[in-house]
């Protein structure tokens, strides 16, 4: 039976509640533990028995942090490493434009530069080069360097790390592998075909401060210090947040320690970068996943390639700070490019139909930088993987975003071995590709066999889950708090979602670009604010702010918003739907 008698919401979902059994868990893991109601029910929805409570709420490192030499390759690529630091040679680092690359870049220069060395950086342009490693731009970095070391990309890039033939090559990424590797002397990913996969869920930033977990260790047999590397888990939690990773297991005692270490604004480039953004609080994963996250991506998607890499390493307060500027702007930019192919692509993919296994669109002109996000759009509209594609000079280059369960990547590297795509390649929920643009139909009808044998064309409107519901009056600082022991929250665990039954719309108000703003109370002299974001696009936004009295189910996730010294909670708002 749905939550609340929800079968259908405003925006098309039916809402899924607690079953009998996770309330027995929850009565059970209260009595246990002595912890608050609403936090065991959070628990007993992570999967977490009563024992283990208390080491989930104050997650360890130390407990969690894997052996880096689990890791295929992970002794050659440290000692080499380390050798090139002690010899003095000449290193380039090799990374991709996105907040992973770019941190992971930040992670080595910040390192070499307390070691007293420094490297060069080399991120290519998106438009002029495209992901990953080139035959020219490392046959040119190896002709001046003795070492490059790939992030975030390379594991795919066979000729161009053949091309750097007087140089050694060290790979440190996370995407799909294939078969066979290239030719570097050392390729360190989890989600190589060789691996088991049980460290699949990090991102390239985590693998490379895995590196240097292992280069210190090897420094400190010599009786040498190594640099701080807890100091640097600020660069490890964005870029697990920004990339998606699921925050779970070690990825969950990163972004943990890694927001503590954020909160004292040691690196200057990412306190300039909050300043810009308006961030005048202790940061969460929300922060750095949609106010830091899309600024150091915008130099990578519609900018100068290396900004993002430089303003997380740089130790100059000023460069810091006009960087800082420059992204923001770029982001302000990018929102509007973005916007525009939205539209565009909306409609497209709305005409061909939303039931598909892939939903899809392809225009000329529009932007490689923001595809990656309109497919993220297209998705979520759709429920459904989704691949978005501009179109330049006969040549299409796309990017795409899958759903829980649908693997994306691996679709993508068997598109490309039948030569339907050009190229091509990524993880599970995401992944780039480029193709002919007179195979893109037959390509895309390809994918969509591939896909749907995977079950994507069996998904409906995704269900709703709720944790509980809930009174506006017991929506406090309090009760978020003690919620957020079990945080933080994102991709693979997602905040708890409270459903406020027979509500009255107090205010309503639309702001900015298409959000909206309400008050809604519970008859009783309680109320709480609460902000929908895009939803005056829909139907939900539409019905909340013509509400003419009528009473509505609401659903979101508890915040606290902090405004000129005060602290209330808030209601991020998700879904509604008419309460009889």
């Amino acid at each position: 039976m749905a939550f609340l008698g929800v079968e259908e919401s405003l925006t098309g979902r039916r809402w899924v509640g607690p079953d009998a059994g996770e309330d027995r868990l929850a009565e059970a893991m209260e009595q246990a533990t002595r912890l608050p109601a609403p936090l065991c029910r959070t628990l007993v929805r992570r999967g977490v028995p009563p024992e283990e409570a208390a080491g989930f709420l104050e997650p360890k490192l130390r407990d969690l942090l894997p052996d880096p030499r689990s890791l295929r390759d992970m002794e050659t690529a440290a000692a080499r490493f380390l050798a090139a630091v002690e010899r003095r040679e000449r290193i380039a680092v090799f990374a991709d434009y996105d907040v992973d690359g770019g941190a992971s870049a930040a992670l080595l220069l910040v390192w070499l530069r307390a070691m007293g060395r420094q490297a060069t950086l080399y991120i290519p342009d998106r438009i002029d080069e495209g992901y990953g490693p080139n035959d020219a731009a490392m046959a040119e970095l190896a002709r001046d360097h003795d070492l490059i070391v790939c992030v975030d990309c390379g594991t795919l890039s066979h000729g161009p790390i053949a091309a750097a033939k007087c140089a050694d090559v060290l790979v440190l990424d996370h995407h799909l592998g294939a078969e066979t590797l290239p030719p570097a002397l050392a390729v360190v990913n989890p989600n190589r075909a060789d691996e088991d996969g049980a460290l699949g869920h990090l991102c390239a930033a985590s693998v490379v401060f895995l590196m240097l977990v292992e280069v210190n260790r090897r420094l400190k047999a010599k009786e040498t210090r190594g640099p701080d590397l807890m100091a640097m888990l600020d660069l490890v939690a964005l870029a697990t947040v920004a990339d998606v990773a699921p925050l779970t297991g070690v990825n969950r005692a990163l972004v943990r320690q890694g927001l503590s270490v954020m909160a004292r604004r040691d690196r200057i480039g990412l306190v300039a970068l909050s300043d810009v953004a308006g961030l005048d609080r202790a940061p969460t994963a929300y922060h750095l996943g949609f106010l830091l996250g899309p600024r150091v991506n915008a130099g990578g998607r519609i900018g100068a390639a290396d900004l993002g890499a430089r303003l997380l390493s740089t130790a100059d307060p000023l460069e810091a700070a006009a960087l800082a500027e420059r992204l923001d702007a770029l982001n302000t930019e990018r929102r509007e490019i973005e916007a525009r192919v939205r539209e565009a692509a909306l409609a497209q993919a709305e005409a061909r139909g939303l039931d598909s296994p892939l939903v899809w669109a392809a225009g000329a002109g529009w932007h490689p930088g923001v595809v990656g996000i309109v497919a993220a759009r297209l998705k979520e509209a759709a429920n459904r993987p989704a691949i978005v594609i501009g179109l330049e000079d006969g040549i299409g280059k796309g990017s795409g975003r899958s759903v829980g369960g649908i693997d994306l990547g691996a679709v993508i590297q068997r598109a490309v071995a039948e030569g339907h795509l050009l190229k091509g390649g990524g993880h599970k929920m995401a992944a780039g590709l480029t193709v002919a643009e007179d195979r893109i139909e037959g390509a895309m009808a390809r994918i969509a066999e591939l896909l749907d044998r995977q079950g994507a064309g069996a998904m409906g409107p995704s269900d709703l889950a709720l944790d509980a519901a809930l009174m506006p009056g017991a929506a406090t600082v309090e009760l978020i708090e003690n919620l957020d022991r079990a945080g933080p929250f994102g991709a693979g665990a997602p905040a708890p979602r409270f459903a406020f039954p027979d509500c009255r719309i107090l205010f309503a108000k639309p702001v900015g670009t298409g959000h909206l703003k309400i008050t809604f109370g519970d008859g009783q002299g309680a109320r709480i604010d609460a902000i929908a974001f895009g939803a005056m696009d829909g139907a939900m936004g539409r019905a909340l702010a013509g509400h003419d009295g009528a009473r509505f189910h609401l659903a979101g996730r508890l915040e606290v918003n902090s405004w000129q010294g005060r602290t209330q909670p808030q209601l991020r708002l998700e879904d509604a739907a008419p309460a009889g």
